[in-house]
């Protein structure tokens, strides 16, 4: 059997699942990697909040990393919520002792901004746990406890990064943008290599609880499984925002991210393979080529979670007529270009949506669409010069609708060749629509 690499996580228990050691151990597995721990504190919490919080004496916070480290070949490690000095020294002596490249979320000011640590146990992770990290993740708030750095926009977060490596002696540092205003979220990392920047989007949620255990989650196990740093953050990143955007809706309070997002979404991938194959299959059986245009006919299916065309299963080289009916070279991910970017964009508009199809604009086709389907049409010779047609169109599908279209009439413009886009929540319902379809029009 293969030895699966081991990671360590160091922090407080929470209750309600979405922080802490709970978070941690969740990402590590996603991560691909065998997730161990040494809980620092008990919190009885939800997505309401704290309503109560039992330490671990410092002792036993040792004992439990000992035990862990003398039996396990641990590879990696993380801190995260340690209560207090007394514990912070220990887990710093720790770290030192046993060697292991530590990531440490420092977690000291919460979202409320309230402190979570007094001023001496501040002190410990600057002056001892800091100076151990293989990478500090501390967010704007906590960046601004431990380097006095006012933080406020990208080149403060950068300051606030040379400061932790360069004066209090951190490998690297991970300073984090989200709390910070704008559009995108901008996380800063600071090597003494040089400066790299992370850019995402900002997600319109409130469900964000364990981002930052997430984030310094997924980083140490890809640590330990010999990644690069500049990988491993990478690779943190990407999968941190997946988990905010696809974030779970439970609890009254701010929800828990999804910490097996990127994990569920790799194994949806086949399972929109199988989809689009059971549609090949269904339209050769069928002969739908009614419905194909001369462009060829695509019928794509996403991943749950899809954040890009590779990750969206399609027709090789379209759908086209034959002697005898429809045929197509099989099926593969990333096969589709048009039908997939424009199904990624209707997406972004409502995320329960899992297969799009193009099919033939005729006045019989839309005769027969118009009187099955919720359908919507926008006028192509609106489209900006500079625009993305798919998301275009898909925008303007949306803005013409009271509800999810399930089908949007393109007329076409010169050069472009008029069609009919058909989108569902199931790629088993899209393939039985489009078979009516061509029985009608046939």
């Amino acid at each position: 059997m293969r030895e699966l690499p081991v990671a360590l996580t160091v922090a407080g228990s929470d209750s309600g699942g979405g922080a802490g050691i709970q978070a941690d151990l969740k990402t590590m597995e996603a991560c691909g990697v065998f997730a161990t721990s040494a809980v620092t504190g008990l919190t009885a919490q939800n997505t309401r909040g704290v309503q109560g919080v039992e330490p671990v004496a410092a002792e036993f916070v040792e004992s439990q990393i000992d035990s862990v480290v003398d039996d396990l070949d641990v590879d990696s490690m993380k801190t995260g919520m340690l209560g207090g000095a007394a514990v912070v020294e220990a887990v710093a002596w720790k770290t030192s002792e046993h060697g292991v490249p530590a990531v440490v979320d420092p977690v000291m000011v919460a979202e409320s901004g309230d402190r979570l640590l007094d001023r001496e146990a501040e002190e410990v992770v600057r002056d001892e746990l800091v100076p151990e990290a293989r990478l500090v993740t501390p967010n704007a708030a906590e960046a601004e406890v431990l380097t006095d750095v006012d933080v406020d926009d990208v080149d403060s977060l950068t300051e606030a990064g040379r400061v932790l490596v360069e004066e209090h002696g951190a490998a690297a540092a991970l300073v984090k943008g989200g709390h910070l205003e704008g559009d995108s979220v901008v996380d800063v990392l600071y090597t003494e290599d040089g400066v790299v920047e992370y850019r995402k989007p900002r997600v319109d949620t409130d469900d964000t609880h364990g981002t930052g255990c997430t984030l310094s989650s997924a980083v140490a196990a890809e640590l330990a499984k010999g990644e690069s740093l500049e990988d491993a953050v990478a690779a943190g990143e990407d999968l941190v925002y997946r988990a905010v955007k696809y974030a779970h809706d439970v609890g009254e309070g701010a929800g828990p991210v999804h910490h097996l997002a990127l994990l569920r979404n790799e194994a949806g991938r086949y399972q929109a393979v199988s989809e689009v194959q059971d549609a090949l299959s269904l339209f050769r059986e069928h002969d739908v080529s009614p419905l194909v245009p001369e462009v060829g006919l695509n019928f794509a299916a996403a991943a749950p979670y899809a954040e890009s065309e590779e990750e969206v299963a399609a027709f090789d080289g379209r759908l086209s007529r034959t002697g005898d009916g429809v045929d197509s070279h099989g099926v593969r991910l990333g096969a589709s270009g048009h039908v997939a970017r424009f199904l990624l964009a209707a997406r972004e508009h409502d995320p329960a949506l899992s297969a799009a199809c193009n099919v033939r604009n005729t006045e019989e086709v839309r005769e027969a669409v118009e009187s099955r389907l919720v359908t919507v049409e926008f006028d192509r010779t609106g489209e900006p010069e500079d625009a993305s047609t798919m998301e275009w169109s898909a925008a303007q599908a949306f803005e013409a609708a009271d509800s999810t279209p399930e089908a949007v009439v393109d007329r076409g413009a010169v050069g472009k060749e008029p069609m009919i886009r058909l989108m569902s929540e199931e790629a088993g319902d899209l393939a039985s629509t489009v078979v009516e379809l061509a029985d009608a029009v046939r």
